[in-house]
């Protein structure tokens, strides 16, 4: 079967002569009679050709995402479409005051090089998409090089734009590609946290839904123009989707440059605060629900994890009458998206361990309980930057005294719960319902269990639950304040 790009060059056979002749002047080659083969545009490696040097200096970053807690994410294309596909989508761009960023092959650029002037015309950035999209991972190191290379003197050449990345077809990257990427002065090799694929019999409120799950900080989300069937829809539910949330999209060099520092796991203090320990029979443990000493103070938790349109609406609530509160991270939600943790944490809120996975904690053995703990303490360190809050809170609130050992073990001596839960998990309970339930179980020194979960009417809740406990007296305390560090 032909690829979608060898069926484009069969078809421009005759047209493109000239373009073959600019990329072997491009390259200072001429054709080899019966040494070199042509596929695509791309020329084998021959007998006669120069071999590349294979670059020894540091890689090219590889990025699938960027480092950031502003609220912002980048909307990036790969592939040239038609010219009329391609202006219909600069239109509908245009019409949600979006820009983004269009990896473009060197080959179609060649093609159709005005094209590609109009997208950068509309304020849009052009990166590189290698010359004819090949699978690189199957090259060898010199060809790899020359995809890179002829795509990005292409575009220049056509378009006076030197790119600054380069991005394969599928957002696959090996060292060779990252290596080949350094030596041809790309600064990253760019991947995505979401490809957006064609629809299939989705209704508008599923299509939502999953999009809403992947507008994060730091996002980059990739369309491809020429396998789309949605090109144009998939704008404004992006669009819809970002504004829900209350993000912005911008240009991918404007995002990578407002980006974070990432220190590795191993660079961060206390990364190894926790540790897998066997024999718990010397383990230490403090267990604690609520505060026994009469102040009226009171502390919020919330368990779990989310995704940005809910958690974001959260933190905003907290911020806007002031309370810090404590959070349970579950850590493979962080591990999916640790711009979000890391947040949280900036926003000055407490930041605990609650597990990897969320399994109930008698029902696993005492080592696998440690695994998950370990495992979530690492993923939340890495992703917030820091040593978390040392508290940890076993899912469902369910523990036994084994497991109180086999936790105090990791080092995990601070084991927290709650004594109000209004149950805001379930779906069916409305935000008065869950209000109802947490006036009546609320008392000075209480601690309130409340989840960030998608799709429950927690957010809506939450305001009317800090105003109302206010005008009781209460006041609202960290966990750690409560509790201490």
């Amino acid at each position: 079967m032909q690829t979608g790009i060898e069926k484009r060059s069969n078809h421009f056979f005759f047209k493109m002569i000239p373009v073959v002749m600019v990329l072997f002047l491009l390259t200072g080659c001429v054709p080899l009679r019966g040494e070199e083969q042509i596929v695509g545009y791309r020329t084998q490696e021959s007998k006669t050709t120069q071999k590349v040097i294979r670059y020894t200096g540091e890689k090219s970053k590889a990025i699938p995402f960027v480092s950031t807690t502003k609220r912002e994410l980048s909307l990036t294309f790969n592939g040239m479409a038609d010219s009329e596909t391609m202006k219909k989508l600069l239109d509908e761009l245009d019409k949600y005051h979006l820009k983004a960023t269009f990896f473009l092959p060197g080959m179609r650029v060649a093609e159709e090089p005005n094209l590609a002037k109009e997208i950068a015309s509309r304020g849009h950035e052009i990166e590189n998409n290698t010359l004819n999209q090949l699978d690189l991972t199957k090259l060898s190191y010199d060809q790899i090089y020359s995809e890179i290379k002829l795509s990005k003197d292409v575009i220049q050449k056509e378009t006076g734009i030197v790119p600054r990345y380069v991005r394969t077809k599928a957002g696959t990257y090996s060292d060779d590609i990252r290596l080949a990427a350094a030596q041809n002065g790309q600064d990253a090799v760019i991947s995505y946290s979401l490809f957006l694929h064609n629809w299939e019999n989705e209704t508008d409120a599923q299509k939502i839904h999953y999009v809403r799950k992947y507008i994060n900080r730091g996002g980059v989300i990739t369309i491809d123009t020429e396998e789309s069937k949605q090109l144009v829809e998939n704008v404004s539910l992006l669009a819809k989707a970002a504004a829900d949330v209350g993000y912005q999209f911008v240009p991918l060099h404007d995002l990578i440059a407002g980006g974070k520092e990432r220190k590795p796991l191993q660079e961060i203090d206390g990364y190894d605060a926790a540790v897998i320990h066997a024999n718990d029979s010397q383990a230490t443990y403090h267990y604690v629900m609520k505060e026994e000493t009469g102040k009226k103070q009171i502390a919020l938790s919330f368990d779990d994890w989310g995704t940005d349109y809910t958690i974001t609406r959260i933190l905003d609530t907290l911020d806007k009458y002031s309370v810090k509160a404590s959070f349970f991270l579950r850590a493979d939600g962080v591990e999916k998206n640790p711009n979000l943790a890391r947040a949280i944490a900036e926003a000055g809120h407490d930041v605990a361990n609650h597990t990897y996975s969320h399994p109930v904690v008698t029902k696993i053995t005492q080592i696998q309980l440690q695994e998950e703990i370990v495992k979530a303490h690492q993923i939340i360190t890495e992703a917030i930057q820091q040593k978390p809050t040392m508290y940890f809170r076993p899912p469902t609130g369910v523990f036994d005294e084994s497991t109180l050992k086999a936790i105090g073990a990791t080092g995990y001596h601070s084991i927290t719960n709650f004594d109000v839960d209004p149950s805001d998990y379930i779906k069916s309970k409305t935000a008065d319902e869950i209000v109802n339930a947490i006036l009546e179980q609320t008392h000075s020194g209480s601690v309130i269990l409340l989840h960030m979960l998608d799709d429950t009417h927690t957010v809506e809740a939450l305001p009317i639950v800090i105003e109302k406990l206010r005008s009781r007296g209460y006041t609202f305390v960290k966990m750690t304040e409560m509790f201490g560090p």
